[in-house]
């Protein structure tokens, strides 16, 4: 297992961003940077041993500045959407950028996670190495109560797994949602459309939303409508049909109440990934409620067509994100599970993304 360092440019107030790239005994790649602890490449194996690069992103931190929260980004405090941009904890309201609709909070406003520097820790052993990045989020910061110590984790191990572990404590109560958006494209970033990958998930329930996507607090049965997904299907089968959760949100991009059955300190997997040509195959392990299944629908690489790696304009639906987490708006609705933390109540959470071929 190695680890290797290199620059990765710099910000706008002349910062050096560093990539740190991790490599299994397989050839397997992930690199990360300490900017938005972003994960930056995911490069696997097809069927015939070639290995391309499957997550979208920059090549240098320069895109990840000047861009939102998007291709790999780590998104806090709280991920996803929160209805009317507030939310009260022990009787005080407390309110958020407008930054979706100019209604509601998205990703916690236009500074999310993946806008701030972190500290860096390597640890290595011998079937696995993992890179850690921390720091404090103070009190206030992005509109929410208590000083919140965040720690995500990043492991990648010589069986190909990509493990990511959340880990926040506040000194207040406080809303904490974790994950991480990273975009993948099994046949490789630059492939185009993910319409022909096939996608399995294991859940009977989304949470359906309004017209500005978020969530009516009811629970909705897939069964018998395009949603459903407990038997794989090709992305593109039913992401046009005449539905209105996928009209309304240009396709998928809908919250899965998960079929979790585990025990105390395990994870259940919860969707798998599969692109028929190249033979790659992604599994989604996770203990969090909920997970969010988006395919890529906002990406407007002809109105406003930003360069990925290599050069590459992103086109709508040219990736596919599994972002495991709590349900949105869960701080304002009863019925879900909380994400709202009590002082010093610890947020720790696991996904991991399990790579291999078939």
């Amino acid at each position: 297992m190695s680890v290797v360092k290199s620059s990765f440019g710099k910000t706008k107030d002349g910062k050096t961003a560093t990539l740190y790239t991790l490599e299994n005994k397989n050839g397997m790649r992930v690199s990360f940077c300490d900017y938005g602890a972003a994960i930056v490449s995911i490069c696997v194996p097809d069927r015939n041993g070639k290995i391309e690069d499957i997550a979208l992103g920059y090549d240098s931190v320069t895109g990840y500045e000047e861009n939102g929260a998007g291709y790999g980004s780590f998104i806090g405090r709280h991920a996803n959407r929160i209805g009317g941009a507030k939310f009260t904890i022990n009787g005080v309201e407390y309110t958020l950028a407008k930054n979706d609709n100019a209604v509601n909070n998205l990703h916690s406003g236009p500074v999310s996670y993946n806008k701030y520097f972190y500290d860096v820790e390597v640890f290595t052993d011998e079937e696995s190495t993992s890179i850690e990045f921390s720091r404090l989020s103070p009190d206030g910061e992005q509109g929410f109560p208590g000083n919140l110590d965040v720690t995500v984790t990043y492991t990648l191990t010589d069986d190909n797994d990509l493990a990511i572990e959340y880990f926040a404590v506040s000194d207040k109560d406080t809303v904490i949602n974790l994950t991480n958006h990273s975009y993948f494209n099994l046949a490789g970033q630059a492939s185009g459309s993910i319409e022909d990958h096939e996608v399995w998930i294991n859940s009977g329930e989304i949470t359906p939303t309004d017209e500005l996507l978020i969530p009516t607090g009811e629970v909705m049965d897939v069964t018998d409508t395009p949603m459903d997904f407990r038997t794989p299907k090709k992305i593109g089968r039913d992401i046009n049909a005449d539905f209105a959760p996928l009209k309304i949100a240009g396709g998928y991009d809908h919250n899965y109440v998960l079929d979790l059955d585990i025990d105390e300190d395990e994870m259940d997997l919860v969707a798998s990934l599969y692109d028929e040509k190249s033979g790659r195959y992604m599994e989604v392990y996770t203990d969090c409620p909920g997970m969010q299944f988006y395919t890529g629908n906002f990406i407007d690489g002809e109105n406003d067509p930003e360069k990925g790696k290599g050069g590459v304009v992103y086109k709508k639906r040219d990736g596919v994100c599994f972002e495991t987490q709590f349900y949105p708006n869960a701080c304002n609705i009863a019925d879900f599970p909380s994400s709202i933390f009590k002082a010093d109540e610890p947020f720790d959470y696991c996904t991991v993304y399990s790579f291999s071929v078939k």
